[in-house]
Parts: structure tokens; C-alpha cells; sequence
């Protein structure tokens, strides 16, 4: 995949992901009666959106570097 194809379908995912957990957070609350504006659900999804991204980066960080070095350690 090139970098910009890459690129773009990167920025649809999180984009996609990040407005539809605002929808869940504010239908949730609706739902709870803790009304919360759709700006307060869309900063709350942002933050969860982004703590999910750094995870997964440093999940894949993690198995590449022990995939590397199980290979350097088989020879």
C-alpha cells in the first residue's frame, strides 16, 4: 500500500471510530438521563480514540522488536 493510500485510510478509520463512539457516549447518556452535549461526548471520544491508537502502536512496536529479537537469538 503506498503512503498516501496508507495515509488516507488511516485518517477515515480513527475519523470513523471517533464519530461513532461520540454517537455511543451520547446515546448512552441520553439513555442514563446524564445528558451530555454531543461537543462533551466528542472530546471524550477523541480521548478514548487516541488512548486506543497509542496502545495499539505500542502493541505493534512491542512485537516487532520481540519478533526481531527472537530471530537474532535463533541465528
Amino acid at each position: 500500500m503506498t503512503g498516501t493510500a496508507h495515509r488516507w485510510r488511516l485518517t477515515w478509520s480513527i475519523a470513523l471510530w471517533w464519530l461513532l463512539l461520540a454517537l455511543i457516549l451520547w446515546l448512552l447518556g441520553t439513555a442514563l438521563g446524564e445528558s451530555a452535549s454531543v461537543t462533551r461526548c466528542t472530546a471524550s471520544a477523541a480521548l478514548l480514540v487516541a488512548i486506543g491508537e497509542l496502545g495499539d502502536w505500542l502493541r505493534r512496536r512491542w512485537w516487532a522488536d520481540h519478533t526481531r529479537r527472537v530471530r537474532r537469538s535463533q541465528g
